[in-house]
């Protein structure tokens, strides 16, 4: 029977084909439990799965996928599309990244294979979430989680330039997310405004991580050529080994020009000419761009890797100095007994927010017999869906998903010298008239 498929006895762990529905908790096969006892919203829904027509009609031709409803197009990628979903339980919206298993070939998949293993690693607020990965035969679903606010690429071409504040917000964002992910040794390697995704609250999420690769240390050199050529590093054009971390930096110092400018800082007719644009360095920045952001974009957008500024010098620079973050971008290690309080509060955070998650899984109906028998860590599973879908819940409710904000004004020295000067030649003349 369609749908039959996600009806299985818990005592078999086969969470791989939705093998949820325990027949001796009032399960789809228990009549009589059926009749006695009103059933979990869990049970409810693999009963539809297994009897309802319209719900198994709705599998049949794709507009169900395990426990998600599917719903219109929302992008697509050389080897995928990507539709909004709902989680017929939880009732939120996901991204669902689809690909035809049949179209993947050898390096496809490799590609598919470290994405899924990147995201499974990395969970940061400025990082899109992987919740689940659903398979069938012939598709492979990955269930994102739902930006929302559509991606910077659209949002300056269609609105032009950002402005500074804004800028500083988006680009501090990206520079939290990037510095997280080389710290866990993970380079993204396809930075580009199209994959700078934006809440509906105006947080910053970096996602595609198609070509990401994890390097044993930093120091790693890489020889595939990987991204789209406007922001791509000089040295990626030199058909050299590479080290990872800077050329993430260069594209994020493409970024910034094309935020703060609306323009690309690399631009020609053909492939050829840009190569040369890039790998000279050839690019000049609007009088009418701030003195920080100027001298930061320069000091990111260097062809010498080695002279180009690191993470840590961006995080640092005058012009981020005002941007105030709601949560510690990065962890902090015990430094000092205070710090060890703090870390055992944040502990103690974490503990709550694990006991409510659990206790909303059992109000939807899972038992422990579902949590033991499908590990919460092993996203094949449609149990650690529906429980990262509502970590993420929680957490957003400690504010986890709030953008920083931009407090009080630095001013630049000199500029403000320029403008002291220029108060200087005004009163200069004003004396000679009178």
């Amino acid at each position: 029977m369609p749908g039959g498929q996600y009806q299985v006895a818990t005592t078999r762990p086969c969470h791989s084909l939705y093998s949820l529905t325990d027949s001796s908790d009032g399960g789809p096969e228990d009549e009589d439990s059926e009749s006695s006892l009103p059933l979990s919203a869990l049970q409810k829904l693999t009963r539809d799965m297994c009897k309802d027509e319209k719900t198994i009609k709705e599998l049949i031709i794709g507009r169900r996928v395990g426990f998600y409803k599917v719903r219109g197009e929302i992008g697509f990628g050389t080897f995928s599309r990507v539709k909004l979903a709902f989680h017929a339980l939880t009732k939120d919206k996901v991204a669902l990244k689809i690909l035809d298993r049949m179209r993947l070939d050898t390096q496809a998949q490799r590609l598919l294979s470290r994405e899924i293993s990147s995201m499974e690693s990395l969970q940061h607020p400025n990082i899109i979430r992987l919740y689940e990965v659903v398979e069938t035969p012939s598709r492979l679903y990955l269930v994102l989680e739902y930006a929302g606010g559509g991606d910077l690429h659209n949002r300056i071409c269609n609105e032009g330039k950002l402005s500074d504040n804004t800028c500083k917000i988006t680009f501090a964002q990206i520079l939290c997310a990037i510095k997280y992910m080389h710290n866990t040794n993970i380079i993204h390697r396809d930075l580009k405004a199209e994959n700078v995704l934006f809440t509906t609250s105006g947080s910053v999420k970096v996602a595609d991580l198609g070509f990401s690769t994890r390097v044993s240390n930093r120091s790693n050199a890489l020889d595939t050529f990987c991204g789209s050529p406007p922001y791509a590093a000089p040295e990626l054009f030199k058909d050299e080994c590479y080290l990872g971390p800077p050329v993430d930096v260069w594209a994020m110092g493409v970024l910034l020009f094309f935020m703060v400018t609306g323009t690309m800082p690399f631009r020609a007719e053909t492939m050829g000419k840009l190569r040369r644009c890039i790998i000279d360095g050839t690019y000049t920045i609007p009088p009418w761009v701030p003195g920080p952001c100027q001298r930061l974009i320069k000091g990111i957008l260097k062809p010498v890797p080695a002279e180009r500024y690191a993470v840590d010098q961006m995080l640092g620079c005058d012009w981020l100095l005002p941007v105030e973050f709601p949560w510690p971008w990065v962890p902090a290690e015990p430094m000092s007994p205070l710090q060890s309080l703090l870390d055992s509060e944040s502990r103690n955070e974490d503990e709550e927010e694990e006991e409510e998650v659990r206790g909303l899984l059992e109000e939807l109906g899972f038992t422990a017999e579902h949590l033991h028998n499908n590990p919460l860590k092993d996203s094949r599973s449609p149990v650690t869906g529906v429980y990262r879908v509502l970590l993420h819940q929680a957490q957003k409710r400690r504010g986890l998903d709030c953008p920083p904000v931009v407090r009080g004004m630095v001013r630049d020295p000199k500029r403000e010298g320029l403008r002291a000067y220029r108060g200087l030649r005004h009163t200069s003349k004003l004396c000679v008239l009178s």
